[in-house]
């Protein structure tokens, strides 16, 4: 570690707790004025080596971590610099070195060439999750107007004691069910039309609970982000009262860095 390197590396006595890596900021000795994981008080900066920059906090070795507390603090910082414009490799939560000789010497020495790769695949571009849930008063009124054969289904049921419409019951889930996953295709498909022409690359995740159509991510230039922003609102407006859409962005391309590794690796 050289003396510049030092400068940079106030927490040389402790484990460092290691969000990700950017290039090395113009002012060696940065800091943000963000809490960190695991300690508050602690405040994130950098440790820049060869052009690159890991950025660390310094954190308590006594207890786990994992508090939403901790969850938090990693994410604000990581996205607080992706925010800004800075390219972001992301680290997965829980990334603690010894000490910032290590992340020097083992993480930055070692990983250089590859991580400035992928810092420069990434740059001016930030990743905006887009999480629909459908509205379920709303989505069952549209499958009941458009599929007669299910109305009639569910007033049946509706009209005999429980025991006695144990299985038409049974079926009546089962084929609300496949209706509203005909829905979710079409609207999956619908939001991929109108979002992804402003984005690079796409990602997309099945919802957890049952009432969601998906949770997309786009990977987005900087200078297309304001017309991002618009056309999802333009969804939000065109879907009030049938889909709640929630936009959180900009973010660290956390669902794209795995992406941006394979495609240096298949490169060589």
């Amino acid at each position: 570690m050289t003396a510049n390197e030092a400068e940079t590396a106030p927490l040389s006595q402790g484990a460092c707790y290691v969000y990700g890596v950017v290039p090395e900021p113009e002012d060696r000795i940065s800091a943000l004025d963000l809490p960190g994981v695991g300690d508050p008080e602690a405040q994130a900066t950098f440790v820049g080596h060869r052009g690159i920059a890991a950025v660390i906090s310094a954190v308590p070795t006594d207890r786990p971590l994992g508090t939403p507390e901790d969850l938090h603090a990693h994410a604000r910082v990581l996205d607080t610099l992706a925010a800004s414009t800075t390219a972001v490799l992301p680290f997965r939560f829980g990334t603690v070195l010894p000490d910032v000789r290590t992340v020097v010497e083992e993480l930055l020495e070692e990983g250089r060439d590859e991580f400035a790769e992928i810092l420069k695949r990434l740059d001016g571009q930030a990743q905006f999750t887009l999480r629909a849930r459908y509205v379920q008063d709303a989505v069952l009124r549209e499958v009941l107007g458009e599929n007669p054969a299910i109305a009639r289904l569910r007033e049946e049921v509706a009209a005999q004691d429980e025991d006695a419409s144990y299985y038409q019951r049974i079926e009546l889930g089962k084929v609300i069910t496949d209706a509203i996953a005909g829905k979710r295709e079409t609207d999956t498909a619908e939001i991929q039309r109108r979002l992804a022409p402003f984005a690079v690359a796409t990602a997309h995740a099945e919802p957890a609970v049952a009432e969601g159509v998906v949770n997309a991510s786009f990977l987005v230039p900087q200078e297309k982000w304001a017309a991002f922003e618009k056309a999802a609102e333009g969804l939000a407006v065109q879907w009030h009262g049938r889909i709640q859409l929630r936009l959180l962005g900009p973010l660290a391309p956390y669902d794209f860095v795995d992406e941006a590794a394979s495609e240096i690796e298949e490169g060589r």
